[in-house]
């Protein structure tokens, strides 16, 4: 089944949807993009409120975002950077949600300008990507708002929301990456823990942690990792979040920081599946955001403290057998 058929299938199957529908504000400087997304909109049950281009974000009376903006951003220039800015900002105060559209090229710039509203990035999208962005983000707004509902809106909300499932699940089969790309709940499942008030013994592990392994016992862990892939299938062996640990404990060690790009090309997967994972896992409590001093439009990703406790008494435990394993 080609694109266009999906995309045909995407709307069979929301021809009958109905009842409440979620806002979305579209901006892009390209119009194809524009009427593309517009039309996609429909599938995932959502109303088009605004669609314009960036400039139009800049506009001192600009109109309410709704629930769901959706920025094309190929490139990033002075202007762009000051609208990307802006709405990162309206999102992030309204407490709606965020999908850029960008380019390897200007990846560093967008994730180093969103700062307060965790968007979605997806990296050089096809239409089918976006359908699926779309219906994930009508899955996570449609929770928000199903208690606010009468019973029947609540009913036809909850159809559409299948139904986009459906169609993203039907999509997800047909892209290359689908068996990279985590599910939608989190893959990282760990147990809040209080931290407020350590006891005496978290204080002594604390203390006696051992350090960070040399950088060159990693590095070549990476080098064996890779090695696989001239041999066999890549995907055989996707493991994004491992990958990019070890990556980013060898940059630990060698004091180097790591941009969303360089860590996307160390996972191995494709860079929007890549930064699913960075985000679950920043999530989770594995990742955290640095923002450049020096620079706004850029940020650094690196281990937090937890994780990179857990890498050093994990290779702490391999011990002698770790120099073996290259």
């Amino acid at each position: 089944m080609g694109q266009a058929a999906v995309i045909d299938f995407a709307y069979e199957m929301a021809a009958d949807s109905a009842g409440m529908k979620l806002a979305l504000s579209v901006f892009s400087d390209r119009a194809q993009f524009r009427d593309e997304l517009h039309e996609d909109a429909g599938i995932a049950g959502f109303a088009v409120r605004d669609c314009g281009a960036l400039a139009d974000l800049l506009d001192g009376e600009a109109a309410p975002l709704g629930e769901l903006a959706f920025l094309d951003c190929p490139e990033l220039d002075g202007a762009g950077y000051a609208a990307l800015s802006r709405l990162d900002e309206r999102v992030a105060r309204a407490g709606a949600r965020l999908i850029v559209a960008t380019t390897v090229d200007t990846l560093d710039a967008v994730y180093g300008c969103c700062s307060a509203s965790d968007p979605q990035i997806l990296v050089n999208p096809r239409r089918t990507d976006r359908v699926i962005a779309l219906g994930r983000m009508l899955a996570e707004l449609s929770g928000r708002r199903v208690r606010e509902l009468s019973e029947e809106d609540r009913r036809n909300l909850l159809r559409i929301t299948e139904q986009v499932t459906h169609i993203a699940e039907r999509i997800d089969l047909l892209t290359p990456d689908h068996a990279a790309k985590p599910s939608a709940g989190s893959a990282f499942r760990f147990a809040p823990r209080d931290c407020s008030r350590p006891c005496h013994g978290e204080r002594m592990a604390r203390a006696t942690r051992p350090p960070l392994p040399d950088p060159r016992l990693v590095r070549g862990i990476i080098q064996q990792r890779q090695l696989r892939a001239r041999f066999f299938d890549g995907d055989l062996f996707a493991d994004p979040a491992w990958d990019m640990l070890l990556d980013l404990t060898a940059a630990r060690a060698e004091h180097v920081r790591v941009s969303v790009t360089s860590l996307c090309i160390a996972s191995g997967v494709p860079p929007t599946t890549a930064l699913r994972w960075i985000s679950q896992m920043t999530e989770a409590g594995l990742l955290e955001r640095i923002e450049d001093e020096t620079d706004r439009r850029r940020a650094f990703i690196q281990l937090t403290e937890k994780s990179s406790d857990a890498m050093a008494r994990y290779f702490h435990e391999l011990g002698q057998a770790a120099a073996q394993m290259v």
